[in-house]
């Protein structure tokens, strides 16, 4: 996916946190695509029943400088209407054919990935193995889906000798966060970026001198605001019948990133990691 693909999903995912005005901008963007580009700032602002200064101010809020870099970027994003089609995610139905299930659930997979390459900030992604790479010890914490996601990574991260651990309650989570201190990397999954467990530990994590890293979804949250490195997951707005499955997918995705990125970076150090860590394992299999 281009990364010109960026304004659309930015607009879906942000639009909730956006202020009353701003979202009926939005809504409205998202509601009349075809009409859009060929829209004067006027006309946008009455179509959405809102003013030409708060058009102006949602296309800032996006990064614009101005309305008609916002117009040039819409239309570059929209592609033909089949495209677009395909590229929906699709919830679950109940009865639905198993190949049809199938099918749908791959392609919501593969679409969380490609809209999250496309928002991710490059820039935080390079901060976030910096500091992964000169920690001391890093902490993985999160709740539910997000848990199983710290469980991923405190996997990885120790196949190359990362002294690192992840913790998916809250009663434990504070514990860690507690014990952390300058040198030390707390990272938090969540995708809501609400989740009042890990917003505690947050808190506790900062107080102590860790470096903070929240991989969130790509939203205004306190979570997002408060921590040190930002790294934004884009997700599916589906019912409840398909839970956490696009999210996993996506942040998985980015762990799968940030490790790559560190086991790269120390290579000539690591390498002895993997090698030792992989023939104990093939050892194991061929008994």
């Amino acid at each position: 996916m281009a990364i010109h693909d960026n304004i659309l999903i930015k607009i879906r995912e942000m639009k909730d946190s956006l202020t009353p005005v701003e979202r009926m901008v939005a809504e409205c963007i998202l509601a009349n695509l075809d009409e859009v580009p060929h829209l004067s700032i006027k006309s946008l602002a009455q179509l959405s029943k809102t003013s030409d200064a708060s058009v102006l101010r949602f296309c800032k809020t996006m990064g614009y400088s101005g309305y008609r870099s916002f117009i040039v970027s819409i239309s570059a994003s929209l592609g033909s209407r089949e495209e677009e089609q395909k590229e929906t995610y699709t919830d679950i139905q109940p009865g639905d054919d198993l190949s049809i299930i199938v099918s749908n659930i791959s392609r919501n997979n593969m679409k969380s990935i490609e809209d999250t390459l496309s928002i991710i900030d490059r820039n935080e992604i390079a901060k976030a193995v910096k500091v992964l790479r000169s920690s001391n010890r890093i902490v993985f914490f999160g709740i539910g889906a997000s848990g199983l996601v710290c469980m991923d990574a405190e996997q990885k991260f120790s196949r190359i000798n990362k002294l690192c651990h992840s913790y998916t309650d809250g009663h434990s989570q504070l514990t860690a966060a507690t014990l952390l201190g300058r040198g030390d990397v707390a990272f938090f999954v969540s995708n809501s970026g609400d989740t009042v467990e890990i917003l505690d530990a947050l808190e506790i994590a900062k107080r102590n001198g860790a470096t903070c890293i929240a991989l969130t979804k790509y939203t205004k949250s306190e979570l997002a605001d408060k921590s040190n490195i930002l790294l934004s997951i884009s997700t599916p707005e589906l019912t409840i019948r398909s839970g956490a499955m696009g999210s996993r997918i996506a942040m998985l995705t980015v762990i799968d990133m940030l490790f790559a990125g560190v086991a790269s970076a120390e290579y000539q150090n690591v390498k002895k990691y993997l090698s030792k860590t992989h023939n104990i394992l093939a050892a194991k299999h061929r008994k």
